[in-house]
């Protein structure tokens, strides 16, 4: 006759393995969605927000000379000039920083529509003008959806054929396809610290009339970034563009990548719409 506290026991540990089986095979089954997960977020990308722009392409690139490039390829009707005054990793938009700043003051132009992003028209750092100097200023004519640079003091001085649809961004002439004088123009225009290796960004355009926003992850000179703009970018197509404001400033933003400079903030930035 079989002992009922033997018996007892038994199934006491009966029920103990079953528990400890059981919590195995519900670890290995965690382990195994884990891993699915994984897969799928390694063979779909990024997650995107649903409400984030798409209407541009991310590239990383590397020069001969070493500088690392991240590059937003998108249309320049897909732009508009947004003050922010934040670091732009801390804000919801897409994009890569714009002009010169000083404390929450633009000293480059910022425009859009007619408008000046950082205050009124006749307030200093507005944006209406490029402070002390004329500067290279890469406009979008929405009339004729054409880019071009052009060196001017103030807003007011653009040649547009609307001057209710669009956009400026001032900077320091980059003169691509001028390699005899571009030196001589920054000069000009005062860039500040052409020779010194830092974070670069700029603002490019091609023949197709595609817009490039360029941010470096590594430092170097103008000269340096210059070149590896011009060996990288745009397929050999480009026509001109602008060094934007860099070192700490030089900031992106996409669903792909993001580069906060120093984590300084920015007044203004170049920021995708859709």
């Amino acid at each position: 006759m079989e002992n009922p506290s033997v018996a007892g026991l038994d199934r006491k540990r009966k029920l103990q393995i079953a528990g400890i089986m059981a919590g195995i095979f519900l670890m290995l089954g965690l382990l195994f969605a884990v891993m699915i997960y994984a897969l799928q977020v390694k063979s779909e990308g990024p997650k995107r927000d649903a409400h984030a722009p798409s209407a541009y392409i991310y590239e990383e690139l590397k020069a001969s000379n070493g500088m690392k490039l991240h590059v937003l390829e998108t249309r320049p009707s897909n732009i508009t000039l947004a003050s922010i005054q934040n670091n732009i990793s801390l804000t919801p938009f897409y994009g890569v920083n714009g002009g010169f700043f000083y404390e929450n003051s633009l000293l480059s132009i910022a425009v859009v529509d007619g408008l000046p992003v950082n205050g009124a028209l006749d307030d200093y750092g507005s944006g209406a003008e490029n402070v002390k100097y004329a500067r290279g200023t890469l406009v979008w004519d929405g009339a004729s959806d054409k880019l071009s640079v052009q060196v001017v003091r103030q807003a007011a001085d653009l040649k547009i054929m609307d001057h209710t649809r669009f956009w400026a961004q001032g900077g320091i002439s980059m003169s691509l396809g001028q390699d005899q004088n571009w030196l001589e123009q920054i000069e000009t225009e005062q860039a500040p610290y052409p020779d010194d290796d830092r974070l670069r960004s700029a603002a490019v355009y091609d023949r197709e009339g595609l817009l490039y926003l360029v941010v470096s992850s590594s430092k170097g000179s103008m000269q340096a970034f210059r070149d590896a703009i011009v060996e990288k970018v745009g397929r050999g197509m480009l026509v001109d563009g602008v060094f934007l404001d860099g070192d700490g400033s030089s900031q992106l933003r996409s669903a792909e990548k993001t580069l906060t400079g120093d984590n300084r903030p920015v007044v203004q930035m170049i920021r995708l719409v859709k």
